[in-house]
């Protein structure tokens, strides 16, 4: 079966022939990619998707564009993975829970309370560590381009505050398709369930779910002050989010247009995380401007020692040795 770069391509050359068999020349075209991502342009996705296309503009002189489609036009995540794949999507602004449906090893990533924060999260993903699920990425149909920053996650819910383990027992949680996320949370009493993001604020606002749980700027965005009263900041994830391209968009690129894409997805992880850490402040504020109960945080070790049943699977998925490597890593 022929993918859609391919099909394009001998498309474009039958166009080349004229009635009378002879090649045409045909006008030069700005070479225009498609990028999805699951937030609005004002996010933490949206912001660096628009750094990335800025660069590519300028630095290609307008030759490639970059036409974004935020708010998941082009589909939920593992649908935007599954179009990367198969060259029907040529880039996509994934976050972090989604990525074990192709590599299942990057689960590793969505364990509760692996890393102590963003300082020592991206120090493990800019290092020899995150290159290597880079590689292991993009032997997956596509291309990891660079890591970027979806955020710290924080629990919200509309029925009490959130300190200890205790509170969330019995809370209708819902989590992102993440089995070691689920394994997590179950462990710790909640009664959690994945359902995909587009559908969520619908869901919080049935009261088919209590709570979520998703980094500040995404809070914000989605606007779940709206249905939601109470966010904890419990930073219990680190969430990266990955720029990919599909492997045949990548392919029929020159060589110097390759080095250049992945020097301005470099510059759009950047942005998206810049973006994240000043949510962490300004988006609190917004939030208690707009009604939620904030709690500064939780009793971290309480919620750490409550987990202890999930570590043997974690262990066995990902490997002892290699977690306890990324959670001391300096």
């Amino acid at each position: 079966m022929l993918k859609r770069r391919q099909i394009l391509t001998v498309a474009t050359a039958l166009a080349a022939v004229g009635m009378t068999g002879r090649v045409v020349a045909a006008p030069a075209k700005a070479l225009k990619l498609r990028m999805g991502y699951l937030l609005p342009t004002n996010s933490q996705l949206g912001t660096g998707a628009t750094a990335m296309a800025d660069e590519v503009a300028r630095r290609s002189g307008g030759r490639i564009q970059i036409q974004q489609f935020p708010d998941s036009t082009l589909g939920g995540e593992v649908e935007m993975l599954k179009g990367v794949q198969l060259g029907t999507i040529d880039l996509a602004f994934i976050t972090g829970a989604p990525l074990p449906s192709i590599l299942p090893e990057a689960g590793i990533f969505n364990i509760p309370f692996l890393f102590d924060g963003p300082a020592h999260a991206q120090a493990v993903l800019d290092g020899p560590v995150g290159d290597s699920y880079l590689k292991l990425l993009s032997g997956k149909d596509l291309v990891a381009l660079a890591w970027g920053e979806n955020g710290m996650r924080h629990i919200t819910n509309s029925k009490r505050p959130i300190a200890t383990p205790e509170d969330l027992k019995g809370l209708r949680l819902r989590l992102p398709e993440s089995p070691v996320m689920l394994a997590g949370f179950r462990a710790l009493g909640a009664d959690a369930s994945p359902l995909p993001f587009p559908q969520l604020y619908g869901a919080l606002q049935a009261g088919t779910f209590d709570g979520q749980e998703n980094p500040i700027a995404t809070i914000v965005a989605a606007k779940f002050a709206q249905v939601q009263k109470f966010l904890t900041l419990s930073a219990h994830v680190y969430d990266p989010a990955v720029i990919v391209m599909s492997s045949d968009t990548y392919a029929d690129l020159s060589a110097e247009d390759r080095t250049m894409m992945q020097d301005a997805a470099r510059i759009g992880a950047r942005t998206s995380r810049s973006f994240a850490a000043a949510a962490e402040t300004s988006g609190v504020v917004a939030l208690k401007q707009a009604g939620m109960q904030v709690a500064p945080g939780i009793d971290r070790a309480r919620f750490v020692a409550a987990m202890v049943a999930a570590n043997p699977e974690f262990d066995k998925l990902y490997g002892k040795q290699r977690i306890e490597q990324i959670h001391n890593a300096v």
